[in-house]
């Protein structure tokens, strides 16, 4: 066997991103990231492996990317995985973005339930599969990473039971009802339950996973904390310190299912966001903005799951009603391109534009635009230096598994200063529960958290702040990878 990492991580993306110069020339750089951050020190302890696409797809009559074209450093190295355009198509945006996505979300859009995706789908799971099972040394551990390679841990253990193998799922899962709709549940379930722990970021996500595996009659013991059938109570929340959430018995083994709420590399955020320059760039952006009285923010990929339109819908309804006054606000929209190829992506983006626009066009004077809003990507020094400026953060998702934006916000504001908005739908509420909570499928929910942002006395502000920095300094993406290992064993 020519295998040779005692730990391997396998998800859809490789930490690094290609670049194509002018000159032709491709080169690759590392990618941002919390994944990133919190498994590298893992990888280099135990010369790992990470597995995953490169990024760019190849046709039949080219070469793939393979390992020796990518970066090797520190020990790490990088296995990549083909992917054709019909791959992509089908696997990427058909099965797992248009199937799983908008399923795991609630229902936001509808999800599309096709057989030619779902082949697709285990063809190229199968393919990463292979790409581990290859990699991995004897006994070693294997960490599959999210809802596009639900099938993996499966396909392992039938070529590697002597490996031990997580897997992590990094949005919600969601309620037995909605999750029964897809034609496939039994194979995504059973496939999943291939790996040995199965983490969640929630109580919610850890306890609709198991009542889904006992409605479809495995054997499941759901711990007293999270509760069970007319018993169970959304929200609820497990003991400090205690990751389990459940076991399911498969095949003569125990699979743990656990509560692991990642985080962010909140002292490395906070240390950026206390730079000499990172103080003067923030400055330098209120006073590009106007100065103006209330700075508020929403950084978010640009996806229907962001609730980016009803947070414009709410301001928009305040300074009709006069609860704001035009001039003394300033909102900056940072939407991220996202999966544009996709229909309900690109109705999403028309439906916030427009709105941008009347707010500008009815609220705006020469001297004065409302919204400033930009539909690309920006550097993290720039978007650290706008967390830094912003007195409220807006986070108004719909459905959210966790939302790092929140986390990221409040590392920048360890002074107190600021205040988060931030939705009951998110996994990052679990958390953060001093922010200013909104429903946002309610405009005047929304609004009120937002007017209580702003008016709330400074000492209020100050406490709340103080006491999610707290919670965020403590509980690290270190923290959240230590902790799922430790319970992998």
């Amino acid at each position: 066997m020519d295998s040779s990492s005692d730990f391997v991580v396998v998800a859809n993306r490789l930490p690094v991103d290609r670049r194509v110069d002018r000159d032709g020339t491709v080169s690759w750089t590392p990618s941002p990231g919390g994944l990133v951050t919190a498994l590298r020190p893992v990888l280099e302890e135990h010369s790992g492996a990470w597995i995953g696409w490169p990024g760019t797809t190849t046709a039949e009559d080219e070469e793939p990317v393979t390992t020796a074209d990518l970066p090797h450093d520190n020990d790490v190295t990088l296995v990549p995985v083909a992917l054709s355009p019909e791959d992509h198509e089908a696997f990427y945006e058909g099965f797992s973005n248009a199937t799983l996505w908008p399923l795991y979300h609630d229902l936001i859009v509808h999800p599309e339930y096709r057989p030619d995706w779902w082949e697709r789908y285990v063809t190229v799971n199968r393919r990463f599969a292979d790409a581990a099972a290859a990699e991995a040394a004897e006994g070693a551990t294997v960490w599959v990473q999210d809802y596009q390679l639900h099938l993996v841990p499966g396909m392992i253990r039938q070529m590697r039971p002597d490996v031990r193998i997580g897997f992590f799922l990094h949005i919600p899962f969601p309620a037995p009802e909605l999750f029964r709709q897809l034609p496939w549940r039994r194979q995504v379930l059973e496939s999943t339950l291939g790996a040995d722990v199965i983490g969640f970021h929630t109580p919610d996500s850890a306890s609709n996973f198991l009542l889904t595996l006992r409605a479809l009659g495995h054997d499941v013991t759901v711990e007293p904390e999270i509760g069970d059938g007319a018993t169970f109570i959304r929200g609820a929340r497990l003991p400090e310190g205690s990751p389990a959430a459940g076991t399911v018995e498969v095949d003569g083994r125990t699979v743990t299912v656990g509560v692991f709420p990642i985080s962010i590399d909140s002292a490395q955020v906070n240390a950026k966001a206390n730079t000499p320059e990172s103080i003067a760039a923030a400055m330098s952006l209120r006073q590009r903005l106007g100065s103006p009285k209330i700075l508020i923010a929403g950084v978010d990929r640009m996806d229907y799951t962001k609730g980016i339109l009803h947070r414009l819908e709410a301001l928009e309804m305040l300074l009709d009603n006069g609860d704001l006054r035009a001039d003394d606000v300033c909102l900056v929209q940072v939407a991220t391109p996202s999966r544009e190829r996709l229909e309900s992506y690109k109705q999403t983006r028309k439906l916030a534009e427009q709105t941008v626009s009347r707010i500008n066009g009815n609220h705006g004077s020469l001297g004065h635009t409302v919204v400033h809003y930009t539909h690309a990507g920006l550097p993290f020094d720039e978007v650290v230096a706008l967390y830094s400026a912003a007195d409220v953060m807006l986070v108004t998702a719909l459905k959210d598994g966790m939302n790092l934006v929140a986390k990221e916000y409040v590392a920048c504001h360890s002074d107190g200063s600021g205040a988060l908005v931030l939705s009951e739908f998110t996994g990052a509420a679990t958390q953060l529960t001093d922010a200013y909570l909104c429903n946002p499928h309610d405009r005047e929910s929304v609004g009120e958290a937002l007017l209580d942002a702003v008016r709330s006395p400074a000492v209020e502000r100050r406490r709340r702040m103080s006491a999610m920095w707290e919670q965020v300094r403590t509980h690290d993406v270190h923290r959240w990878a230590r902790e799922f290992l430790e319970a992998l064993g």
